[in-house]
């Protein structure tokens, strides 16, 4: 791989929220999630439904935990 693909990140990624505290008008979501983690409860999967562009792959990836 050369060093320009390397360095080559998609934009999705780059500004992707890092925290849940990034996340805006996803408050349900966020409480879900965190409820879930403070109390040791994580489901293996969870559903995440919505149109095109809602963020459904971005959503599951901050790293709050």
């Amino acid at each position: 791989m050369s060093d320009s693909a390397a360095a080559y990140r998609v934009l999705a990624r780059k500004y992707r929220p890092s925290t849940f505290a990034e996340l805006i008008g996803q408050e349900a979501m966020v409480r879900t999630l965190s409820n879930a983690i403070a109390t040791g409860r994580i489901a293996h999967a969870f559903i995440l439904t919505g149109v095109r562009g809602v963020g459904k792959t971005m959503r599951p990836l901050p790293r709050d935990r």
